[in-house]
């Protein structure tokens, strides 16, 4: 037997992007659903990083997901550039007015989890989706739970915000994984471990060595990175070579040792889909496209996807009108390839390609301090890491 769900928005993917949508979707009075193939204690459970820019928390803390006081904990001023022998910190609010917060991704998805339960409206988790159809009265998800019974959601409007290998993608376009992308020669090396912060706030640094990232979790808890290749072992180094490979990359911090509890390797790839729309089908998030985790982009872009898509909907339910519906693509497109750029410059500039001459590793230097020395470089830094007001608007 198959259960029938009806509803105005159907969501694919229970990640940040997903949820935020239909939170502000309901404040606006627009029902929607949403489904993930994963349980609630595994999307809550696994640990992923997050840097959330001033103009996302605004966002979270405005819709009362999450309380001000709350974020104002997490709340960092700077972020440091170590490379030739020199560390250059640049200090947002002087440059900005701004801030970045130290809030992990599955923190996000808790607390917005959580509002929606509030709201009465909690998730379809373990609800596996199949394909996009069409169905007679709009595009229908179909798929399966946990206990194998089928399921189909009617909708007037499909989003896909189901990651990366999303099955909206294949609906839009007929092939998950057309589009145009760039593939980096590099990876990060990635652990977490149990001791204190070994810097007040995190370390970019760029050495002979390769890029290492001094990042942090809270008080108990850090994450560290080393450039590598991103076919490597994870097993293929030990714990005293990975710390020496940090250290390397950080000269004037000792770093603070503990015992490693995880280790990954990440591949960097930048992609953009082809198209965000076919019909009543929508791509928004890493759907629809992807950075690498150098400038903190991911879920910032992501939200901003959100917003659009939000004016839209609400404009369409509003008065019939499908103008922002037109406009979807070109509008979230601008600031898509504005932080794909953005990641891709702060890659390139921090991390030395397996293929580097010394011609490429001078210029990359010289690059570095044209961006510290000058306060136009610094504040052009500043203003894409803190991130640029959303233009969007219709969510309060």
């Amino acid at each position: 037997m198959t259960t029938s769900i009806r509803t105005q928005v159907g969501i694919l993917g229970a990640g940040p992007a997903g949820l935020q949508l239909a939170h502000l979707l309901q404040r606006a009075g627009i029902d929607s659903v949403v489904i993930d193939g994963r349980s609630r204690e595994d999307i809550e459970g696994t640990v992923k990083a997050g840097i959330l820019e001033s103009p996302a928390v605004e966002v979270l803390v405005d819709t009362d997901v999450v309380s001000r006081d709350y974020v104002e904990t997490m709340r960092h001023d700077g972020i440091e550039f170590h490379f030739d022998g020199h560390a250059h910190r640049f200090d947002f609010p002087a440059l900005t007015g701004k801030g970045v917060y130290l809030y992990p991704q599955h923190e996000v998805l808790k607390d917005q989890i959580k509002a929606r339960v509030a709201a009465g409206v909690t998730p379809l988790f373990e609800h596996l989706a199949d394909k996009v159809v069409d169905g007679p009265n709009g595009p229908m998800i179909v798929g399966k739970n946990a206990q194998g019974e089928a399921f189909e959601i009617s909708a007037d409007f499909v989003i896909g915000a189901d990651g990366s290998m999303s099955i909206a993608r294949e609906y839009v376009t007929g092939n998950k994984f057309s589009g145009m992308a760039r593939e980096y020669p590099f990876g990060w090396y990635g652990i977490l471990v149990e001791a204190p912060p070994s810097s007040e706030e995190l370390i970019y640094s760029r050495s002979e060595e390769g890029f290492v990232l001094i990042s942090t979790r809270d008080e108990h808890i850090q994450r560290m990175y080393f450039q590598c290749d991103p076919n490597m072992d994870v097993n293929a180094v030990t714990d005293e070579q990975i710390w020496d490979k940090l250290q390397a990359g950080v000269s004037t911090h000792e770093l603070k040792r503990g015992p490693i509890f995880r280790k990954d390797v990440l591949k960097f790839r930048s992609y953009v889909h082809d198209s965000l729309r076919k019909n009543k089908v929508f791509l928004m998030g890493d759907a629809a496209h992807t950075v690498p985790p150098t400038g903190a982009k991911g879920l910032n872009l992501a939200f901003s996807d959100v917003l659009w898509l939000n004016r839209a909907l609400r404009e369409y339910y509003r008065s019939g009108s499908e103008q922002f519906l037109d406009s979807y693509q070109e509008d979230a497109l601008k600031r898509i390839w504005k932080a794909t750029n953005y990641s891709y410059m702060m890659t390139t500039m921090l991390h030395i390609a397996p293929d580097a001459t010394e011609f490429d590793k001078k210029r990359q230097v010289a690059d570095l301090y044209t961006h510290t020395e000058s306060l136009a470089g610094q504040t052009f830094i500043a203003e894409g890491y803190v991130g640029w007001d959303y233009s969007a608007d219709d969510w309060r």
